[in-house]
Order: structure tokens, then sequence, then C-alpha cells
């Protein structure tokens, strides 16, 4: 019986990782992510003392990447809804033209 490997993008290791981090309890964050506790202690790790395999970002500059990936995905979510209320607008406005 084979077992069947994984594989992780780097952003979820990341976003796992600082999921991790700021949770009072590693394992249950790795329960509700769906991942064996052992693998995100390993990722934890790497990212302390070493790059994350396939990366040479230092911990700091990927801490960095972690919060400029935050800042744009609220960026965009603003921007989303922005568009919403626009249309939502553009519809009332084309509706009571006529």
């Amino acid at each position: 019986m084979s077992r069947q490997v994984r594989k992780y993008t780097q952003e979820f290791k990341l976003e796992a990782v600082n999921l991790a981090l700021k949770s009072p309890r590693i394992s249950e964050t790795a329960k509700g992510l769906g991942i064996p506790s052992a693998t995100l202690h390993t990722w934890i790790n790497n990212l302390k003392g070493k790059s994350v395999v396939g990366e040479k970002e230092s911990p700091k500059e990927m801490g960095a990447l972690i919060e400029e990936n935050r800042r744009l995905q609220k960026e965009l979510a603003q921007i989303k809804e922005e568009k919403d209320i626009l249309k939502k607008a553009a519809a009332y406005f084309a509706q009571h033209q006529k």
C-alpha cells in the first residue's frame, strides 16, 4: 500500500505558519487546516532557522511578504466592494433614467 504525498503551495505554508504562530496551540491549527501537526512544526522550524525549501528569502523577508500579501488581500476586497457598489448604482440610475 503506497502512501500518497500531498504537495502544498508556498503561500499555504506561509499562511499556515502565520496562523500557528498566532494561535495558542499549533496542533489545533494543524487539525483545522487538515495537515499533520508534525508537518506544521517542520514548516515553522524551517522558517525560523533557515529559508523555506525552494525559497531564498530570509524569515524576515518572508514576514514582510506575508504582511504585504495581507495588505493586498484587504485592498482587493475593498476594490471588489467598491465595484459592487458602483454596479448597483449604475443599475439604479439606468432604471430611473427611463
